[in-house]
């Protein structure tokens, strides 16, 4: 299992994902051009992770921020229940801190999913607040909650013991 960088020959892939009924939920989707010029910002990255072939990716953005938050914007794995998300999930927290040079890494989470809140919440994130019916989806016909979630640098080196 490995993370890389995503490219332009990723883009099918990661449209595959967005573009699920099952997922519509869950994650939003973006266009083409939205998605090379995340490809090609320097204050953002979209990765892959691999096993064999693509089987997930996530965006990061606000990288380089003064702050040092980075904002996990994006999270999709090919297929759900397999016992992977958390090894997924750890695999973007280490290279958040690691490789981003993140102080602090922060996302939300569909209050339609609970299953992927388990897996952040399994590995040390802190559920720091909910906005109540904040994300249009039009598949459900209706707003759902987000869920904020972070980590801290130091609670991520904590957890690396």
């Amino acid at each position: 299992m490995t993370l890389r960088p995503g490219t332009t020959a990723d883009i099918a892939f990661i449209r595959s994902l967005t573009t699920r009924p099952d997922y519509a939920p869950f994650i939003g989707d973006s266009d083409v051009v939205t998605l090379q010029g995340w490809i090609d910002s320097l204050a953002a990255r979209v990765v892959i992770w691999e096993e064999g072939a693509a089987r997930g990716f996530a965006v990061f953005r606000q990288i380089g921020d003064p702050s040092g938050a980075v904002e996990l914007f994006r999270i999709a794995l090919e297929s759900t229940g397999t016992g992977r998300g958390d090894a997924f999930f750890n695999a973007l927290l280490d290279h958040a801190f690691r490789d981003l040079g993140a102080a602090r890494i922060w996302f939300d989470a569909s209050g339609e999913n609970p299953r992927a809140m388990k897996v952040y919440e399994r590995a040390g994130c802190l559920r720091e607040g909910v906005q109540r019916a904040q994300w249009w989806r039009p598949s459900l016909g209706r707003a759902v909650d987000l869920h904020l979630f972070g980590m801290m640098r130091a609670e991520w080196l904590a957890r690396r013991g």
